[in-house]
């Protein structure tokens, strides 16, 4: 037998899981990873924490608590061998990443590099008279620095570790003065240095004072390790990734649309990041290390650039394969009182064979990556086995050439047709965009019963009007070319469950109405009225709308949620009961609504909109028609537009001074109400001018916001007639009026980082 092959079957435990524990014990010590002594320990279970010992480690002690040590199996990382133990008491996890430890085992294992454990130490500086002279003198001066901080610790020197550099960093406060933060680098080996570190900081704090003339104040490490790296790599061939149903190329494209997903999404992002952390905290408890200090570092590491992301790439290699990286932080040890404090570390250790904490930290990189690969294929494989198809049709919309503006349209689409295919993404491509182009000629509001079939719920703009509304003066909203689609289906849940993929929701309602949260509140009034609470049922929704950016997105959803449910149980809504129960919806959702996001939901109709004076009194509700339509750029600013916030502030200013907000709204009546006149008379320009200015009235309300004056600035430096904020503001949208020049000002949006479409009102 050779070498490799005795490796592979020292290595390498079939049907490991059917096994009792003292079987699995027996293997593993008669494979050679156990010696005789710890087989003997994990046989009697001398090796778990007694109450005796745990009073000396932290204070107030009244008991111990246990965890499972589970083995992660199959790894091979940098040509060797590894079974990794893990503490975790989360299942699946173990299973999921001897699983993915197998796959990546086939194609050659994980490659991992790492860099020295070096450990930053801070010393703060204050009331420095000269900060930059100080700098100088510091960093001129940093051998004193080093070899006083060296004297402290010789034995760590004398392992190749200690201080190795200086650093200082200059930081303004926010009185204006400057803050003088000095680095300290501590190569601290095997170790994992806290102590070490801090012991530095104090010893160097004098010298340091008077070197600079400042006050030294705070003197610690920082948890920030991103001088102690590791970045592991595999790769996957297409072979090794096909499941009984999926090819493999369909399961390399859903992984790499998946991580696209938290490379953008920060709230993707954060749960993509805990998947990895699943695997490094286990082994990290199961060894001893700090795991709260490496979960810190890893989430303000994913932070660096000023946006949460994500901290694996996955992408298509040369050759067709998957390619996946990790790198992050991780700074561990594998010396020190506090490891040799517990027996079953000391073990953990032995059994995982590591002999520095760079190896530790090189093993951690590859379970983090194995960890993220597994959960990024179960979510891409389980999504296609519940006929979801998302992650696939996202793949074959982008192949299809969808581009941003229509991209989420052609998905819901193909999910619908359930034809994942590029020819059939192409067709729908086409057809999205003639729709986008084309003029809508829909019949008048009346009292007609729910004619649509795919139960939708229609998003809007305010071309004129919005807050104003509010106390009673007109505004023109219109329909757009985005919608909220819902689904039922009967279940044996005994429950109703509400699952949005698109944006992560995904929960089992309350029936009780008081153990409901904001958003459950929403949506549980459809339930509640439709005396529907008690069904077993579950709810998709596909939201094309943005959520949050004054599209109307809240107000679509509960249109589509309650003719869904109408259409399920053949409840017989009238248009006027589905806009009704909407209006509640929206009462929950933003306080006190205008009414008009709920009707254009409804009826998709291009309406001149007035709420009624009392609340029993029935809104005033006008279609407009025109002889051509208003060209349009929608600018999406990304921030998040809480209507409820504006609108209560604006209520407030208006508490504080009646009679001088009535005179805004009563000029953005008159302006709204010429803007139909030359909506009609189709006078653009006169059109565009009385956008500009309710725009300025809207700013002196105080609803704008930054990324919303960018867009508007952008669109009338690139030849719009007219830009303002629409919906709620503080964020959310703009739309602006482009006859001549719609590409160039969409161009100019996107170049500055923010989404943009075109639409067609009228």
């Amino acid at each position: 037998m050779s070498i490799e092959q005795s490796s592979a079957e020292r290595s390498r435990f079939p049907a490991f899981y059917k096994l009792s524990v003292s079987d699995r014990v027996r293997i593993i010590h008669e494979r050679g990873w156990l010696s005789a002594e710890d087989y003997q320990t994990l046989v009697s279970g001398e090796h778990t924490l007694k109450v005796h010992k745990a009073d000396k480690m932290i204070e107030n002690v009244v008991g111990v608590m246990g965890l499972p040590v589970g083995l992660g199996l199959n790894f091979l990382v940098n040509g060797r061998d590894y079974i990794v133990p893990l503490v975790v008491e989360e299942p699946s996890i173990v299973a999921a990443l001897s699983s993915a430890a197998k796959v990546v085992r086939g194609a050659g294992g994980f490659t991992v590099e790492s860099t020295e454990p070096v450990l930053i130490g801070q010393v703060q500086v204050v009331d420095v008279p000269h900060p930059a002279q100080a700098k100088a003198i510091l960093l001129q001066r940093k051998d004193e620095l080093l070899n006083l901080a060296n004297s402290l610790h010789p034995q760590m020197v004398a392992r190749g570790g200690g201080a190795q550099d200086v650093e200082v960093h200059l930081h303004t406060r926010a009185e204006g003065s400057d803050m003088l933060v000095v680095h300290l680098l501590v190569d601290t080996r095997d170790a994992m240095g806290a102590n070490l570190v801090n012991t530095m900081c104090e010893g160097i704090a004098s010298l340091v004072e008077s070197m600079t003339g400042g006050r030294v104040f705070l003197r610690i490490l920082s948890n920030l390790a991103d001088r102690a790296m590791v970045r592991a790599r595999c790769v996957i061939p297409i072979e090794d990734l096909t499941t009984k149903g999926h090819p493999g190329e369909e399961v390399r494209d859903g992984v790499v649309l998946a991580n696209e997903f938290a490379s953008i999404d920060p709230y993707r992002a954060a749960t993509h990041n805990k998947g990895i952390m699943n695997g490094v905290d286990a082994v990290a408890l199961a060894t001893g290390n700090d795991w709260r200090a490496i979960e810190a570092a890893a989430h303000a590491y994913a932070a660096r650039g000023g946006r949460y992301t994500s901290l694996t790439r996955w992408y298509k290699g040369e050759q067709g394969e998957l390619v996946g990286e990790l790198e992050m932080p991780m700074k561990v040890g594998i010396v020190g009182g506090s490891l040799q404090s517990n027996a079953t570390v000391a073990l953990d250790l032995r059994l995982l064979g590591v002999k520095s904490a760079r190896e530790l930290a090189e093993v951690m990189g590859a379970v983090g990556l194995a960890q993220n690969f597994s959960a990024l294929r179960a979510l891409v494989t389980d999504g296609i086995q519940q006929g979801h198809m998302t992650l696939h049709a996202r793949s074959v919309a982008i192949t299809a050439g969808a581009t941003a503006e229509i991209f989420d349209t052609v998905v819901e689409r193909l999910v619908e047709s359930g034809e994942i295919k590029i020819w059939k993404a192409q067709e729908i491509v086409l057809q999205v965009r003639k729709e986008a182009r084309g003029v809508a000629i829909a019949p008048k509001l009346s009292e007609q019963r729910v004619p649509d079939l795919r139960a939708c719920g229609h998003g809007k703009v305010i071309l004129l009007g919005e807050h104003a509304v509010v106390y009673g003066s007109h505004a023109i909203a219109a329909p757009v070319p985005l919608a909220v689609r819902a689904t039922v289906q009967d279940t044996a849940s005994g429950s109703v469950d509400m699952l949005i993929p698109r944006w992560g929701v995904e929960y089992r309602l309350h029936r009780d109405p008081a153990h409901r949260d904001s958003f459950q509140r929403s949506l549980g009034i459809i339930f509640d009225t439709l005396e529907l609470t008690e069904r077993s049922i579950r709810i998709e929704v596909f939201p094309n709308v943005p959520r949050a950016m004054g599209l109307g997105g809240s107000a679509a959803m509960a249109v589509a949620v309650i003719r869904a449910l109408n259409q399920h149980f053949r409840l017989d809504l009238s248009d006027v009961q589905v806009n009704a129960l909407a209006y509640r919806c929206e009462e929950v959702a933003h306080g006190a609504p205008s009414g008009v996001d709920n009707t254009v939901a409804t009826y998709g109709k291009l309406v001149l909109y007035k709420r009624g004076r009392q609340l029993e009194e029935a809104p005033a509700i006008h279609e407009l028609a025109l002889t051509k339509p208003v060209p349009l750029v929608i600018g999406i600013s990304g921030k998040e537009s809480l209507t409820a916030r504006t609108v209560g502030n604006v209520r407030s200013a208006w508490q504080r001074n009646p009679a001088l907000y009535e005179g805004i709204f009563q000029q953005i009546d008159q302006l709204t109400l010429q803007g139909v006149d030359a909506m009609q008379q189709h006078d653009l320009e006169r059109l565009g001018d009385l956008m500009n200015i309710c725009h300025g009235l809207l700013n002196a309300l105080r609803v704008s916001s930054r990324e919303l004056e960018e867009l508007v600035q952008i669109a009338r430096e690139h030849g719009a007639l007219g830009a303002k904020l629409t919906g709620g503001g503080g964020g959310g949208s703009i739309i602006a009026l482009c006859p001549q020049n719609r590409d160039t000002v969409i161009a100019a949006m996107r170049e500055a980082g923010y989404q943009a479409m075109e639409v067609d009102i009228g």
